[in-house]
């Protein structure tokens, strides 16, 4: 049982006391079981003597005994006083020996207490925007794109804008060649920005056969530091140019894409558009949202879950930016948005459990699903969460505090306001 108590915010500072009479019948029971399946020299398991169980087993049967009872004080303390712990507790019993009183500390913090969160006094913005017919004809292009067959040109065609060059290239800082600056036969879409500014235009209008360079410099905040902001020159080869044919926009098309006519295929873009518009405009608010309960809502925060959140936030910089002297670690700045995102997740977890928020099966599927689709080999996916309950733990929490904000959102007040298309992208970011 706990004799003293310690209590500043959050942090709880026990003294217990475990006698040493309580220690040897639960370190007894502790041996008891195990000899149950214990094989020894000259003894049937299940009739070994508990004074020759004792004699070889006591010591750790009385640390097990130690864990046992220091839980069960734990346990009949926050089940008395109503608290949940934030964390694993920290105890202390140095000293202690077998035939002797036990007395221990322990720390811990606990979970706070959610303060009632009026909804129905927030007001959110909602944006809304009128799908302009022109976006329509854009993606059908672009499943056009999509579907074309790249057919190779005559060596006196000169590439342009929009065709794949089949080129080889190496890249040179003054007369050194650099590591990784070089390809043989790379497919490069032109005008498509995959290479470094300058680079595609610089192949534009050439033909097959001709070599050339092409000089270009390396963006400041390019992510190979040692090329950032230099001046290259690349010896580049054309072996072929291949022009994009695009497939006539008729019925059998549309069929390919699981519509069965181009009527029906506008529809089907119209409704995707609308839905990216909606859903554009919904993380907006879930944003702003965020911005108003972390600003608004009143809550101590553990201690151990800061440092927690603190420590994984730098251990991830340390190791995306292990040879980047440019992207300095802000201690300040980054204490206070691990504790930002320490109350949020408190608060969507705290009322989203009190408001019967669930994560189903389906959620789950549907989001591996979506993160599968994401990648060459979707099985690859599927295994590791299957091999991975940390990782699936994880996500059913992300979903878990997703679904809680969107219940929320149910609860608020909006005021509609009619933007252009391209302003909801621009600021639908998650926080």
């Amino acid at each position: 049982m706990f004799k003293k108590e310690k209590i500043k915010d959050l942090h709880y500072s026990v003294t217990g006391f475990i006698s040493a009479a309580d220690l040897q019948a639960t370190a007894d029971e502790i041996l008891t079981e195990y000899g149950k399946t214990a094989k020894m020299a000259g003894f049937r398991p299940g009739h070994i003597p508990l004074s020759v169980l004792r004699q070889k087993y006591n010591a750790s049967a009385y640390g097990e005994a130690v864990d046992k009872l220091m839980n069960k004080d734990l346990n009949d303390y926050i089940t008395e006083k109503k608290i949940r712990l934030a964390g694993s507790p920290k105890a202390d019993l140095a000293g202690w020996e077998i035939g002797k009183d036990v007395e221990y500390s322990m720390e811990f913090d606990i979970l706070p207490t959610l303060p009632a969160i009026d909804l129905e006094k927030i007001t959110l913005v909602k944006k809304t925007t009128t799908l302009d017919e022109a976006e329509v004809e854009k993606s059908l292009e672009n499943l056009r794109k999509s579907r074309s067959t790249a057919e190779k040109q005559a060596d006196d065609y000169a590439a342009q804008n929009g065709d794949t060059a089949v080129i080889d290239f190496t890249g040179f800082l003054g007369d050194k060649q650099f590591e990784g600056g070089a390809a043989t036969k790379h497919h490069l879409i032109l005008g498509s920005g995959a290479f470094i500014p300058g680079f595609e235009d610089q192949v534009i209008g050439h033909k097959a056969g001709e070599e050339f360079d092409v000089n270009v410099k390396f963006p400041k905040d390019y992510h190979a530091s040692e090329l950032a902001g230099k001046d290259a020159r690349f010896a580049v080869k054309v072996h072929e140019v291949r022009k994009h044919v695009l497939p006539e926009l008729n019925d059998e098309f549309a069929k390919t894409i699981g519509q069965e006519s181009v009527k029906d295929l506008r529809e089907h873009i119209r409704k995707i558009l609308n839905e990216q518009y909606d859903e554009a405009a919904k993380q907006e608010m879930r944003n702003e949202l965020l911005d108003v309960l972390a600003d608004k809502v009143k809550l101590d925060l553990p201690e151990i879950l800061v440092d927690q959140e603190y420590n994984m936030a730098k251990q991830e910089h340390d190791r995306m930016h292990a040879n980047d002297k440019e992207h300095k670690w802000d201690d300040k700045k980054e204490r206070k948005e691990a504790e930002r995102r320490v109350k949020l997740g408190l608060i969507l977890a705290e009322w989203g459990t009190q408001n019967k928020v669930e994560v189903t099966r389906d959620d789950l599927q549907h989001a591996i699903w979506a993160e599968a689709s994401r990648y060459p080999d979707p099985k690859q996916v599927f295994e590791f969460y299957n091999k991975n309950q940390n990782a699936l733990a994880m996500l059913r929490g992300m979903i878990f505090e997703r679904k809680a904000l969107d219940a929320m959102l149910t609860h608020v007040k909006t005021k509609e306001k009619s933007v252009k298309p391209e302003e909801l992208f621009k600021q639908a970011t998650v926080k």
